[in-house]
Parts: structure tokens; sequence; C-alpha cells
């Protein structure tokens, strides 16, 4: 399909790409698809070894650079195509949010006009839909005034440009706890008489509603601890990070590179069966705040615990294990020289989140003080070089014969630890 589209699109007209006007077929989404097929239509054809110009077919290690370089050079179209486009779609973000906002409002009015009948409807259920049109307009102005940085959901995308479960969850403890305040205070206002207003006062006390207050607490706390942790790691080179196109949902239950994370899955389902269970509570009791019972309180307690556990585990700094000289079939066995391939054994070498082309040609080796950059190797469906546990790089002319040192430097930025070798002087 990529093939197809990349051939069908030649010669498409002047907006191949380029244009970001969001009424335009080929708007900014379009240029990232484009620019995508044809990439992969490349990567293919490399892959198949079609392609390669006849100056440089004779030489093995000449045809793997220039083949690397050519990629290299498409997957920074892509790049930019897809930081474009990305843009675009935080730009459009702030409208499909701000009708959610209002889709739930619309859907807490249906549910209160079905439950009213046979019994009536009640000040309660004017208090809450008030409290609802608050909050969805409260919402929908400060998505409005952050719409370039998706809208209503601009506080809870992190700085790596992905939704972070932390701040997703403690936001909506916020605001339902902003929401059940409000229908109180609605409440009281409309309260005549003077035993119904010691009632809704004593709703507020500490002893029906500290549950809940510890809930609030903890989570918000953990979503600034989470942000202070993951800081500091990723300065301190113990964790990688790179940054996403654009957030998605499935940011919440997965990792960067797009795995389900058990830490974070257990932390949204605890939280929304939590969340759950105080919405009915107030409901229920509109007159006071939910008291969430302190076994629920104590379960979200525990996995909040579990999240942080998980923040403080994941990650850890890239290590070379070993260097050892690459062996094509029919070599010789001989020490390492001058244009000899060296494959360097270890872990870590491919942040999560950096498989994208653009990211693995951001690779280097240090090889003494010779900066060396990864080439890309294609096979079908993807890379064979690098990978997270094996890299192959040549060893440069100018490398002086004696021993030195090597040192992998990842798409993140973070340094491995030094490895020395020999390179024989002949």
């Amino acid at each position: 399909m990529a093939v197809q589209e990349a051939r069908g699109g030649m010669g498409a007209g002047p907006h191949d790409g380029g244009c970001t006007c969001g009424d335009c077929p080929h708007g900014a989404r379009a240029g990232h698809r484009r620019a995508v097929a044809e990439f992969l239509l490349k990567r293919e054809e490399f892959a198949s070894g079609q392609g390669l110009p006849a100056a440089v077919a004779h030489s093995p290690s000449a045809s793997r650079q220039w083949v690397s370089d050519e990629l290299t050079q498409s997957a920074a179209v892509v790049a930019e195509r897809g930081r474009i486009e990305g843009e675009a779609w935080l730009g459009r973000l702030w409208l499909r949010t701000a009708i959610v906002v209002w889709a739930a409002v619309i859907t807490l009015l249906l549910v209160q006009a079905l439950t009213a009948i046979g019994t009536g409807w009640t000040v309660a259920r004017t208090v809450g839909l008030l409290a609802a049109l608050l909050v969805g307009a409260a919402l929908t102005g400060a998505g409005y005034l952050h719409r370039a940085r998706g809208g209503t959901l601009a506080p809870v995308i992190g700085e790596d440009n992905r939704l972070s479960t932390s701040r997703a969850i403690a936001a909506s403890w916020v605001l339902f706890v902003v929401f059940a305040v409000l229908v109180l205070v609605g409440r009281l206002a409309a309260a005549s008489d003077h035993r119904e207003r010691e009632a809704l006062i004593a709703g507020l006390e500490l002893a029906r509603g500290a549950g809940i207050v510890t809930v609030l607490a903890v989570v918000c706390g953990i979503a600034v601890l989470v942000r202070r942790v993951v800081g500091l790691r990723v300065l301190g080179q113990r964790l990688q990070k790179v940054r996403a196109h654009r957030p998605r949902a499935a940011d919440l239950l997965t990792d960067d590179s797009g795995r389900g994370s058990f830490t974070d899955i257990q932390y949204v389902i605890i939280c929304a069966v939590a969340l759950a269970f105080a919405a009915v509570r107030l409901a229920r009791r509109p007159d006071q705040l939910p008291d969430l019972p302190w076994g629920l309180a104590l379960l979200v307690l525990v996995s909040a615990a579990t999240y942080v556990a998980g923040k403080y585990a994941e990650g850890g700094r890239p290590v070379i294990l070993s260097v050892v000289r690459s062996r094509e079939a029919g070599d010789l066995d001989a020490p390492i020289r001058n244009g000899d391939d060296i494959e360097i054994r270890g872990a870590g070498f491919v942040p999560p989140g950096a498989q994208s082309a653009d990211r693995l040609s951001r690779m280097v080796v240090r090889i003494g003080p010779v900066h060396v950059h990864v080439p890309l190797v294609p096979v079908a469906g993807g890379f064979n070089n690098p990978t997270d546990a094996v890299l192959t790089v040549p060893v440069p002319a100018d490398v002086e014969p004696g021993k030195v040192e090597v040192q992998v430097v990842t798409a993140a930025g973070v340094e491995t630890n030094r490895y020395a070798i020999e390179v024989s002087a002949d």
C-alpha cells in the first residue's frame, strides 16, 4: 500500500507535503503520509538490492554508506513532515476536546432526565447540571487559551509530547472534586431551611471526606513527584527519553515504545473504578462530599505506590559489554585493523520510542577521537543495524593504531561506558 501510494502520488501537484492548511486535501497529514510512503518504498528497494548506483555497487562498504546516507536524508524529511503534522494536529485538538466536554454535559443531562422519570426533577439535579455547565465552560475557555498546545489536554501533555498518566489521573480527581464542591455550593445557595444549610455545611467536614481528600492529595503529589523523578533520572543519564511526534490516547496505558505497561494500566483502572464509585456516591448523596471508603482509598494508594515504584525501576543507562571484530563468511581470523567492521555488543542502545529511522540515524560511536555515525542497514520491514543489543560500525582510517576507547552515544544523547580495544598497525 505504501509503495502504491508513493508511486501513485508522484506529480500530485504543488502541495506535495509542504502545505499545512487545515482545509487543503494535501495538508500536513497528507504530506506526512506521502513522506512515509516514499521512505518505505526506498527502504524496501535498498533491502532487495535495487537502486544502487554503479559507482558504489562494487564496494560493500561504499554501497552500505551510500544507502545509509540516502535513508538518513529521507528519514529527516519524514521527521520534519511528522513535526509539522503533529503541530497541525495539536492545533485542531482543542475543538475536539471541547466537543467531548460538552458531549459529557449533554450525557449528564440525559441521565438526569431519564432517572427523574417517576421521581420528579429535584433541586439537586438542577444544581448538578449547573455545576457541569460551569466546569464545561471553564474547560472550554482554558482549552481555547491553550489551543495551540492541545486545548483542554495541554496540562496533561508531558515534556516528551506524550500524555502523562500521572497528570491525567490527578486532573480527573481534581475535576471531580471541583464538581462535587460546586454541587454542594449550589445546594447551599438554594437551601432555605436553616437545618438543611447546617447539614450541607456538615457534609464538607473532614470526617466525611477524609478518604477522597487523602486520595486527591496523593495523586496530585505523585503527579509532581513523577515529573521530578523522571527529570532527574534523565539529567543523570539513568533514563533515556525521546520526544514523540504527537500525544496519543494509548500513552496513558503504554510505555514510550508503545508496549502495554502494567504499572500504568493498573493505576488507570483502579483510579477509574474509584472515581466511578465516588460519582455514584455523589449522585446518591449530593448533600455531602463522597465518603470514599478507606478500603477503596487504600487500594488507590497501593496502586499509586506501585506506579511510582515502576517509574523508579524503568529505564537504565546503556552499556557496552564487549567489542569484537566483525567477520564475514570466508574471512580469516585477525586482529582489529583500520577499515574493519567491529561489532559492539551490549544493551540499551536504542531508547524506547526511538525505533524510527530518523532517530536511529542519530546514533554515534566514538572510536578514540573519531566520531562514527552508525550506518543504517535495511532489511525487509526494518533494519538489522543498529539494534538495541548490537551495533556494527567500521573503524575509520583516522584512528591511530594502539589502544583506543569505544563509546556509544544513543539517540537520546546518553553515553555508554568506555570500552578499550586494540587496533593493530598491520
